[in-house]
């Protein structure tokens, strides 16, 4: 079936399959249908109307995976919003930030964030809006109170509201990535709409798993567009390897969305583990957010099958590539081919290199241009050329056939002796050796070479760590790589500090290393 322009929103199912589950969690197994979720949606509009919220206004909401967080979502979306779904991690500083920087006239938030709210007292007070969902907050109105209170009937003039969603701040203080927002009639879709179904076969029939934090971009657009053609969203309200599989397996799940950390931890279930549930269903799993291991994806591939598809894109929407699994096995390590955006690879001048050449990779046409980073002027501009190319700020190359592939993001790379180390390739070696779980390498200081590769390791077994696997970790890279990319030491935790949608905050480790240092040369 053919979407008109405007059916690709919820509503248009809640008239076609009202009892449908467009929710489900797959732990507790609470379901929202799509009666529910448009009736939420519709009342949740009204209040902010209500309240005064305009078209292009801001709301923010922070809260754990939970029923109600995508009928909140769509609530605003609904009434023509920009809205930002923060971190459920962040600190009562971090949140309060977010609330006064974008300018959020609206907060919902959950008793999970009771802490962190505790001490918004001034934020807060300067809201029209304040909604506290799934029990009582002190200074919050009640969410259910509030919506049952509100008229259920459409507003007038419903039009495409948009996700103003912030980095994740590793690096200074976060910013909202800002796109513009049009004046389309609500149900019309947008780009990506059309992406998911003509890619990855997105429709009414899909069973759609996410197992990240919804605030995060990837599982937030994602869950709105497989719920713009009316399939079911399966939601976990907390990754765990096993639980996955079994999630897939008891929801016959035909489409997931993951990130590469997520691959190596079902990878290293034992494997009696990985044998006892049956995933066949899958038809579709995306990954994306951080380039894979070839060796990681080689054994999803094997395990899986030809099932496995990746992208690269951003918040920003400036671009996007694409790599089938027949893409990706003819070109192992490319994280895909432009599809939306041209694709150019410059030196630190601007000019286009060579195939085969590393440099900054940028995308050029209509979609460049299409964001900025709420609030910073200066952040927009160091993302563009002059041409009106920007960039997400990785290196990277392009084969003979277009594909390209990431080497490492710029903020990353170690400068050694003058050579320039991008630490990618040692993070892909490391993670695959058998007795590791995760990997982080960056520079530390070097009092020759201004820095030296270090290696920070979780291994499986913690009580395995010392002197004899770090000489067994080194030996292993040497094998795979040249000396100067491999680790001169090697130190190891518990845990390394990463978001849980697999983005490692490598700063908090590199921050150890450089106390005492006036300058970073990194």
């Amino acid at each position: 079936m053919s979407d008109s322009p405007l059916e690709l929103y919820p509503g248009h199912w809640a008239q076609r399959t009202p009892d449908k589950p467009a929710v489900v969690l797959a732990g507790s197994g609470e379901t929202v249908s799509y009666a529910q979720l448009d009736d939420a949606a519709r009342r949740l509009a009204n209040l902010f109307r209500k309240a005064g919220l305009e078209r292009g206004d801001h709301v923010a909401f922070c809260m754990e995976n939970r029923p109600e967080y995508l009928p909140i979502m769509w609530g605003a979306h609904y009434a023509g919003l920009y809205y930002t779904a923060a971190s459920s991690r962040l600190t009562t500083e971090e949140l309060g930030y977010i609330i006064e920087d974008s300018n959020s006239r609206a907060f919902l938030t959950s008793p999970y964030k009771a802490e962190a709210v505790d001490g918004l007292a001034d934020q807060l007070a300067a809201l029209d809006i304040r909604l506290s969902v799934g029990g009582k907050l002190p200074g919050f109105d009640d969410y259910e109170d509030a919506l049952a209170a509100q008229s259920d009937a459409p507003l007038p003039d419903r039009s495409e509201g948009a996700a103003m969603l912030y980095s994740s701040g590793t690096t200074g203080r976060p910013k909202g990535v800002k796109p513009r927002m049009g004046d389309q009639p609500l149900g019309t879709g947008e780009a990506l709409t059309a992406m998911i179904k003509g890619l990855f076969g997105a429709n009414d029939q899909a069973v759609y798993l996410s197992p990240a934090p919804l605030y995060h971009s990837a599982p937030l657009r994602y869950c709105t567009q497989f719920q713009r053609v009316g399939a079911t969203v399966v939601v976990m309200e907390r990754f765990d390897a096993e639980e996955a599989l079994r999630t897939i397996e008891q929801f016959r799940v035909t489409h997931s969305q993951w990130v590469p950390t997520m691959f190596v931890r079902m990878l290293k279930l034992p494997e009696a583990s990985r044998a006892r549930y049956d995933v066949s269903s899958l038809e579709c799993a995306i990954h994306a957010a951080a380039p894979c291991p070839i060796g990681v994806k080689e054994q999803m591939l094997d395990w899986w099958g030809p099932v496995v598809h990746e992208y690269y894109a951003g918040t920003e929407g400036n671009g996007f590539c694409y790599a089938s699994p027949q893409d990706w096995l003819a070109h192992k390590g490319t994280v895909g081919k432009p599809i939306l955006g041209e694709l150019h690879i410059v030196d630190d001048d601007g000019n286009e290199v060579s195939v085969g050449e590393e440099g900054g990779v940028y995308f050029g046409g209509a979609s460049a241009s299409a964001f900025e980073y709420h609030n910073d002027p200066e952040k927009t501009a160091a993302a563009r050329m002059g041409n009106g190319w920007s960039t997400l700020g990785d290196i990277g190359k392009v084969d003979a056939d277009g594909f390209l592939y990431l080497t490492d993001r710029k903020a990353n790379m170690i400068i050694s002796g003058g050579v320039n180390i991008y630490p990618q390739e040692t993070e892909n070696v490391l993670t695959v050796h058998p007795k590791v779980q995760d990997a982080a390498v960056f520079g530390v200081p070097n009092e020759d070479f201004g820095e030296e590769v270090k290696a920070v390791v979780q291994p499986i077994d913690i009580s395995a760590a010392g002197p004899e696997l770090e000489r067994e970790l080194i030996a292993y890279c040497r094998e795979h790589l040249a000396d100067v990319k491999c680790p001169r030491s090697v130190d190891f935790r518990e845990e390394l500090p990463r978001h849980p949608t697999g983005k490692l905050y490598k700063r908090l480790l590199k921050d150890e290393y450089w106390k005492g240092h006036e300058t970073r040369l990194l």
